[in-house]
């Protein structure tokens, strides 16, 4: 079962924030299965029985949200150069969270959840999770990437797990890529593309695992449906 740190649990439970919620286990105000609560301990919010002040607190469902990353933005709570943050796009959430990374001329997919065990399964090198990207290009006929892309790539001495690709030409020097990975290390689209000696016009991440874009408008979120919940849960459990 998934376990995470109690002050956590507490602070998406509406309890307190993080910190506040520490403090109250430290003065002894908490309680896990009748035992007086420490500080770091990792509790099951669905099967332990927690309490403050020997009331119970409620477990909170896991909130999933898709959201339309537009151009601009950069993916942080909060942001020293000012710049906005794709928190400002959807719901004041306790708890809530990014699964991955866009940088701030990326748009496309990013999922946002409550659920950091489901998070940490969807971007862990370990589950191989499938993200596919849309990239426009220019530099090269798109002859030339389509060969470049069926041999092995590598970039920090480590060969890029493509899944498949697909380019199709859009006009003398400008081609449209379309990339499955199973990795999601730091900028590694644009990095291939560096690779390929081609400048990126555009580039949109068109799905996460199991989760597609689909229609949404940039700047647009959704919540996922009970079909797209199960399909997260069938990763974790493969």
């Amino acid at each position: 079962m998934p376990s995470y740190r109690l002050q956590r649990v507490l602070a998406r439970s509406g309890v307190a924030s993080r910190r506040a919620a520490e403090d109250l286990i430290r003065s002894g105000r908490v309680e896990v299965n009748g035992q007086t609560a420490t500080v770091g301990m990792s509790v099951d919010p669905a099967t332990d029985v927690i309490k403050v002040d020997r009331r119970r607190v409620k477990p909170v469902k896991a909130v999933w949200i898709a959201l339309h990353k537009p151009v601009g933005y950069v993916v942080t709570r909060k942001d020293k150069q000012g710049r906005p943050t794709v928190f400002q796009l959807v719901p004041t959430i306790p708890g809530l969270t990014y699964v991955g990374r866009l940088d701030i001329i990326t748009s496309g997919l990013l999922l946002m959840t409550t659920d950091g065990a489901g998070a940490n399964v969807l971007t862990h090198p370990r589950y191989r999770v499938e993200r596919k990207y849309r990239v426009r290009v220019r530099g090269r006929p798109a002859s030339q990437i389509q060969e470049m892309l069926a041999q092995p790539i590598a970039i920090d001495d480590r060969v890029v797990q493509i899944v498949n690709h697909r380019v199709r030409q859009l006009g003398s020097d400008r081609s449209e890529i379309s990339l499955s990975l199973t990795e999601g290390r730091y900028r590694i689209v644009r990095r291939l593309c560096s690779q390929l000696d081609v400048t990126v016009e555009q580039l949109t991440r068109m799905s996460h695992g199991p989760i597609q874009l689909g229609r949404l408008r940039p700047g647009e979120w959704r919540y996922l449906t009970d079909r797209e919940l199960n399909a997260v849960r069938a990763v974790r459990a493969a």
